[in-house]
């Protein structure tokens, strides 16, 4: 192995000179490995994508037209497409001088984190990732590497997650609690991954529930379900009867909707948040919220060190947060560790 580093930062993600491509770029490039598709990690206009073959339905929802055939958007179907590759977790393929893998990340369905092998050594990119379970999308799968480039959106030592059960146990009171008083329960997360995760959780304890889904959160809830991830029964808001009241009902929506007139739909309501940002408690005072519900799809401080040592990496990058804190803890202990600014490479191109 030699000293150069196999990866540097470029066009907001991650650019391999050895194999032409770029990991999780938000400029477009001639080649593009995403990990998953939230919009910090996935953008349309490359001319080519690889990603976990369950994640190509996903990918194609976020990013638009051009990403596979029947994405549905008539007004693209003169455009030129872009190759779109799907790769099995844990089989191997080759890009330039490169041998790249992708395993779980356990962070939504279809995320992915990166092996890449090469003259320069074996090098691992988490994109997104967490290690509690979640009954929507595969564990986080460790391999080993030299070099582990790692995100870090919660690392900060205070950033620790209680168990899922308790939390869930949390919003199944807090909704109880809202049907005893007849008022709608409306619950805000994000419309990819912790919506179809809370789903899931909630009907595992309550065969038979309903939910009412504001409208961004339902062709992604129908993607999860066809690629058999239990869900329960939802209804898309936008078609309930006029003059219903939402009373005593859950109702999940994403934070963008919070403030809104879409709101008005919902008198009387209780609002609650489910984010690993509620586990400052001055984060759901200042967004009004009246419930904050600590839930992350993202690994915690603890899950973060503990990932470092399964990757048995000699070196770590932190990328995606609070990377200094969590390098200089790394240094402390004995790690080479240190810390990359992605987004200062926005305004380079490919």
């Amino acid at each position: 192995m030699n000293n150069e580093n196999l990866l540097e930062p470029s066009a907001g993600g991650l650019y391999c000179a050895a194999g032409d491509f770029w990991i999780d770029p938000l400029r477009p490039v001639p080649r593009a490995i995403i990990t998953h598709a939230h919009a910090d990690h996935a953008r349309g206009g490359s001319e080519e994508y690889h990603t976990a073959e369950s994640n190509k339905a996903i990918l194609a929802a976020r990013i638009g037209a051009g990403a596979e055939e029947g994405d549905g958007d008539p007004a693209a179907e003169d455009k030129p497409r872009p190759d779109h590759h799907g790769h099995e977790w844990g089989e191997p393929f080759d890009l330039g001088d490169t041998r790249v893998t992708l395993f779980p990340a356990g962070h939504i369905l279809g995320s992915s984190w990166v092996r890449i092998e090469s003259e320069q050594g074996t090098w691992g990119v988490s994109g997104d990732f967490k290690r509690a379970p979640d009954p929507t999308c595969a564990a986080f799968q460790p391999a080993d590497c030299d070099v582990w480039v790692t995100e870090c959106t919660f690392g900060l030592p205070v950033y620790r997650w209680p168990e899922p059960s308790v939390v869930i146990d949390q919003i199944e009171a807090w909704w109880d609690e809202c049907r005893a008083a007849s008022r709608p329960a409306v619950l805000f997360c994000y419309a990819l991954g912790k919506a179809q995760r809370v789903l899931a959780e909630l009907v595992a304890r309550r065969p038979g529930m309903r939910v009412w889904l504001h409208g961004a959160m339902r062709p992604l809830t129908d993607i999860y379900r066809a690629q058999g991830v239990a869900l329960p029964e939802t209804l898309p808001v936008s078609e309930a009867e006029k003059g219903e009241k939402f009373a005593g009902e859950l109702v999940l929506a994403p934070p963008s909707a919070a403030g809104s007139t879409w709101m008005r739909r919902f008198p009387k309501h209780s609002a609650g948040f489910v984010s690993g940002w509620m586990r400052i408690r001055g984060n759901r005072r200042r967004r009004g919220y009246d419930r904050g519900f600590v839930f992350s799809d993202h690994a915690d401080w603890p899950a973060l060190i503990d990932t470092v040592r399964d990757q048995r990496a000699e070196r770590v990058i932190t990328i995606h947060g609070n990377g200094e804190p969590l390098a200089g803890y790394l240094r402390e202990q004995g790690l080479d560790a240190e810390a990359w600014n992605l987004r200062a490479t926005m305004g380079e191109g490919a």
